[in-house]
């Protein structure tokens, strides 16, 4: 066995965006503020289907090779040419989650980042290949990029709009399968999968973050929101053929191209109702903020088998910094937590992570507290897509925390049946054999 320390350089960026090795700078990341050399266990090959993109504007930090002093450039090295230089980060393919943040001098930033996720990334020298900082929380292969062939895509998109041409929620899903790519909506024209179910164009929180709708150009949403309500025979059209006939079928309510659709939770409980009259097969998700715990005791009722609660943090002031409520509070959240746990719904967490955050101790025992109070059978280790600066800006935050990977230790070693996962399931791979303990992947 080879136990010789990997030399991972960092990765840096012309001004036309060409992405070189730099023979000078060992690899640093960022936990929260703070520049870190990663350790071992951070680090892995990076995942097919990720990709790399530069930070413009932004000079990288490392770690002189032969010295290990901490260094920004301010150029590319005369064997690079010397010119104008850009930090590159990368972008992980589905399944991962970030362990440290690209280290860079982002007080040289002179835009807001998009709404990506942010990580580091480096070049191995020793097996030719480049790393990133991250962990695998979910080994379901059925998300990976190679399922998603559009050549094969658009015929069956066609066919499909053709079978209803009067369904408005089949035209707004060929738009998200088709023009922002969304996995989920080519799930459903591939007749397979988790399928989605977008609902509410209205939102009770204003998200800093959101995908969907920002009110200026600072970062761009994503892609454009849903506008209408769709019938419940709209719903019922496109739900039910799937939930009776595709391989592990999902329908989910929340997506990333509306509001939330707690605030169409009676709408959503009749379609539910007809859904399950007509097929006991699949299963119903609902993602959501959860913000009328009300709205979860009818859910159950009607027949959602399993939610997905998004938040990105489990302290009030951290909670209310990001998500920004109009209408209800964080003690909604939990609340409705607690009934749909009491209705037996499978309850997951869409914990939108971010290093120098989420680890932090107060932050951990936070997290403890809830799952001793409540009980979550599964944790979503999901990538917060935001501007890093951004983020710690709004937050008023400063320092680091224990590290990604010792808060995902520590919280399986205190609770061994708590699953960490990236992707909804299957009533039947609700509880997969071993599930406690095997980690990180399960």
């Amino acid at each position: 066995m080879n136990n010789r320390k990997k030399t991972i350089l960092a990765v840096v960026a012309d001004e036309q965006g060409e992405v070189f090795e730099h023979p000078d700078l060992l690899l640093a990341g960022m936990n929260g503020t703070c520049i870190v050399t990663p350790e071992d266990a951070e680090l892995i090959p990076l995942p097919e289907g990720s990709r790399l993109f530069t930070i413009p504007g932004t000079p990288p930090v490392g770690f002189d090779r032969r010295s290990g002093r901490q260094i920004t450039c301010d150029h590319l090295p005369r064997t690079l040419g010397g010119g104008a230089i850009q930090s590159v980060s990368a972008f992980l393919t589905p399944g991962y989650t970030r362990t440290l943040l690209p280290a860079a001098d982002y007080a040289r930033k002179q835009t807001t980042l998009p709404l990506w996720s942010y990580t580091a990334v480096g070049w191995c020298v020793e097996e030719e290949r480049f790393y990133a900082a991250a962990v695998q929380v979910d080994r379901n292969p059925q998300w990976q990029p190679e399922h998603f062939d559009d050549r094969k895509l658009d015929p069956l998109v066609r066919q499909r709009l053709t079978e209803y041409p009067n369904n408005r929620l089949y035209e707004q899903l060929a738009r998200c399968a088709l023009d922002y790519h969304c996995f989920a909506a080519k799930n459903l024209f591939f007749s397979r999968w988790e399928a989605p179910l977008p609902t509410s164009p209205t939102c009770n929180a204003h998200c800093l973050g959101c995908i969907s709708y920002q009110e200026s150009d600072c970062c761009p949403a994503s892609q454009d929101r849903l506008t209408f309500v769709p019938t419940v025979e709209e719903l019922c059209e496109v739900a039910v053929p799937h939930l009776k006939s595709a391989d592990n079928a999902i329908v989910s309510f929340g997506q990333g191209c509306e509001g939330d659709p707690i605030l169409q939770a009676d709408l959503i409980c009749e379609a539910v109702r007809e859904m399950r009259r007509q097929t006991e097969r699949g299963t119903i998700n609902f993602n959501s903020n959860a913000s009328i715990p009300d709205a979860i005791d009818r859910l159950a009722d009607a027949g959602v088998e399993s939610i997905r609660v998004s938040l990105n943090s489990v302290l009030p002031e951290t909670y209310n910094a990001y998500y920004r409520p109009q209408v209800y509070t964080f003690e909604d959240v939990l609340e409705s937590l607690r009934r749909a746990r009491r209705a037996g719904l499978y309850t997951m967490l869409n914990y939108l992570v971010f290093p120098g955050v989420s680890d932090r101790r107060e932050e951990m025992d936070a997290l403890c507290e809830l799952i001793d109070e409540i009980g979550i059978d599964m944790i979503q280790m999901r990538n917060l897509s935001i501007d890093p600066t951004m983020y710690q800006q709004a937050l008023g935050f400063k320092g680091q925390g224990l590290g990604m990977l010792t808060m995902l230790q520590q919280l399986k070693g205190r609770f061994p049946e708590l699953q960490y996962g990236y992707f909804n399931r299957t009533r039947e791979t609700f509880f997969p054999p071993g599930y406690a303990t095997d980690w990180p992947i399960v």
